[in-house]
């Protein structure tokens, strides 16, 4: 029997293990939201980054990739890494995956990663902020897998690829260019001002 993983983050654009085959789409019921903070790949602990969890939010939908894995072997693999890389993420839901509107499931029992609000399994949770403080947080916050702003901007480019909208991930990108642009701007007044 085959396995499918979702990916609604970094697993679109990265994914990092075997799999037969890959398939854009959406489950219902849930908004991506960056209310997760990352110690381990995206920040540190004294200062966390922020990633993607998913939030319940009756008539909404998340898109993103799910990936179907036949091969024992690659299973294993597969399962080997997400169990270290969504270390941080507490929950493992199996969702219908659609790929069309008004249809019926085109996967089900998709298996999904989750950081839930439970303050008591995921020590990692930050929750919602207002939506500068999100940028003023991704634009400072580094860990071991790079910049926070690149996973953001990464997630942008590919749900742009895919074709799919996510209003929360675009505001938020546009946020972190306006400190970005913003920081230049000070920074260049600074070195003309020295001069």
């Amino acid at each position: 029997m085959a396995m499918w993983v979702f990916g609604y983050g970094s697993l679109i654009w990265k994914t990092g293990f075997p799999f037969d085959e890959s398939l854009p789409g959406f489950i219902k019921g849930y908004r991506r939201v960056f209310h997760q903070g990352s110690t381990d790949h995206r920040g540190t602990p004294d200062f966390p980054g922020r990633t993607v969890t998913l939030e319940a939010a009756d008539g909404e939908v998340c898109w993103g990739v799910a990936y179907k894995i036949t091969k024992e072997e690659d299973k294993r693999d597969a399962l080997t890494h997400l169990e270290v890389r969504e270390k941080q993420y507490d929950q493992k839901e199996y969702l219908d995956f659609f790929t069309e509107s008004n249809s019926e499931p085109a996967v089900t029992g998709v298996m999904v990663y989750i950081a839930s609000p439970d303050k008591k399994s995921n020590n990692n949770y930050l929750g919602p902020a207002p939506l500068e403080d999100i940028a003023k947080q991704i634009v400072k916050a580094e860990g071991p897998s790079g910049p926070n702003r690149d996973y953001l901007f990464n997630l942008e480019k590919a749900l742009s690829q895919l074709g799919f909208k996510d209003k929360h991930v675009t505001d938020l990108a546009n946020q972190v260019r306006s400190i970005l642009s913003e920081t230049q701007e000070l920074s260049v007044d600074a070195t003309a001002n020295n001069i």
